[in-house]
Parts: structure tokens; C-alpha cells; sequence
């Protein structure tokens, strides 16, 4: 066949769009495969939840460090000046 190459069972492969493999970058008729869509947006999509809730874990966890950090330097501020007006006072 003159078209295309055929096999033993006489189908033959279909013919192929030149000017869309010779210029890939001016071909805009895209073919999507809507099963690997599905999958890769789902993928994102998990990504995203996963993303999101170590970013809440995080947060959570610097705000309790944080919250820590603050009262370790109160108490330290407040045995210091205690200890200092203990000082004065037996002077």
C-alpha cells in the first residue's frame, strides 16, 4: 500500500501529520491520554493535601517551639532579677 505500512492481517498503520512531527513547536492539536490525566492530576492533587498538612504539622510544631523558647526566657529574666534583688538585699 502506497499510504501506509501494512502487516499480514492487511490493516495498515495510520498516516502521520508531517508538518506536526517535522515542526513539533507549531503543532497545537494535542492528544491526551485521559487515563494518565487522571492519574498525574490526582497524583498533583495528593501532593498538594500532603504538602499542606506537613506545612500545618510545621506550623503547629514552630509555634509550640516557639511558645517554649519565650517562657524559658521569662523564667530565665525572672531568677536572674530575683537573684540579683537577693544580692542587694544582704548587702
Amino acid at each position: 500500500m502506497a499510504d501506509g505500512i501494512s502487516d499480514a492481517s492487511g490493516e495498515t498503520f495510520p498516516a502521520a501529520d508531517i508538518n506536526g512531527e517535522l515542526n513539533p513547536g507549531e503543532n497545537k492539536d494535542f492528544k491526551v491520554d485521559s487515563v494518565s490525566f487522571e492519574i498525574a492530576t490526582s497524583q498533583e492533587i495528593k501532593d498538594r493535601v500532603e504538602a499542606q498538612e506537613k506545612k500545618e504539622k510545621k506550623d503547629s510544631m514552630q509555634t509550640l517551639k516557639t511558645a517554649i523558647l519565650v517562657s524559658a526566657v521569662v523564667v530565665a529574666v525572672a531568677g536572674a532579677a530575683f537573684a540579683i534583688t537577693k544580692k542587694l538585699k544582704e548587702k
